[in-house]
């Protein structure tokens, strides 16, 4: 139902008259409220964890990092080293970056939605944010050489735009749980409302991601192209990340950290370093990954209702 509403959302602003003269503020109004609801959502989630011994790396962290390591820079010795037509680069490059990109900042409230550990999630997001931010200035400028980005400018870059939402709910809930506790206690009875908060973020990406389709000047056939490459992607981190997971009895925070992406800062990476057009990937990854999403909720709800 977000999906939907998102998509026919823009749509309606976008083709009725009257609501023309509210499009700049509800621009505004989007670029604020992303940002609280991830925080929120994140906020609520955190409260969950009872003791920092909880965040502690595990075996399956590292099997998982490798795996977005290798298969990164796989794809972009592919690139580097075999010439081929623009049309196949792109698609590519739209799959390199679906790869490499970090684990989505929501993802914690989906895995506690479904029965998984968000304290080892959270310690894999963190990880692979690292990843990212190492990785990506690193690897994509030798793909699409780009002289005006420095490595520090980008590491930076990625770090303020990830770290901030990331870290600051954490340590705010453990300021909470231990010298507000009486506060920490109510906003546990709600921790289930951060679900309903993804929800309206969703809504809000799923505009945006359709806005990006919508006014792209790209040949069809090619978006299609890139778009089938997010799909694979998706399904095989999901389908890795379970079967390792499962070897570690932690089969579902493991399925959702290997695919479950940070899509947005995934198209900024891909507008940044490649080419704009390889974008189309993580825009057309945030539909695949949350209809897995969508999927798995509905069948963890229709075992409890059996049960």
């Amino acid at each position: 139902m977000a999906m939907l509403s998102g998509t026919l959302g823009y749509f309606i602003f976008a083709n009725v008259p009257f609501l023309a003269p509210t499009k700049p503020y509800i621009n505004d109004l989007i670029a604020y409220i992303t940002p609280l609801l991830i925080f929120a959502q994140l906020l609520l989630t955190f409260c969950k964890v009872e003791k920092l011994n909880e965040l502690k790396p595990k075996a399956w962290h590292g099997w998982l990092l490798l795996i977005q390591t290798l298969s990164c820079l796989a794809l972009a010795a592919l690139l580097v080293c075999c010439p081929m037509p623009e049309v196949y680069r792109e698609v590519f490059e739209g799959a390199m970056v679906c790869l490499i990109c970090p684990t989505a900042t929501a993802a914690a409230v989906i895995t506690g939605k479904l029965g998984g550990s968000a304290s080892s999630l959270t310690t894999y997001t963190l990880l692979s944010n690292i990843l990212a931010a190492i990785a990506v200035p690193l690897v994509f400028p030798l793909v699409e050489p780009h002289t005006d980005v420095t490595f520090g400018i980008a590491f930076l870059k990625i770090l303020s735009k990830v770290f901030p939402l990331l870290l600051a709910p954490f340590f705010i809930a453990l300021l909470f749980r231990y010298y507000i506790p009486r506060f920490h206690k109510f906003l546990l009875k709600y921790h289930t409302s951060a679900f309903y908060l993804w929800a309206v973020a969703l809504t809000i990406v799923m505009g945006q991601t359709t806005r990006s389709l919508v006014n792209s000047t790209a040949d069809v056939t090619v978006e299609m192209l890139i778009a089938f490459a997010g799909l694979v992607t998706c399904c095989l981190q999901f389908y890795f990340g379970k079967r390792i997971g499962s070897a570690y009895n932690d089969r579902i925070s493991a399925g959702q950290a290997l695919g479950q992406k940070n899509t947005v800062l995934a198209i900024w990476m891909a507008v940044t370093y490649l080419n704009p057009l390889s974008s189309v990937g993580p825009g057309s990854y945030v539909v695949w990954q949350n209809i897995i999403n969508s999927y798995q909720l509905w069948k963890k709800r229709k075992n409890e209702m059996k049960n």
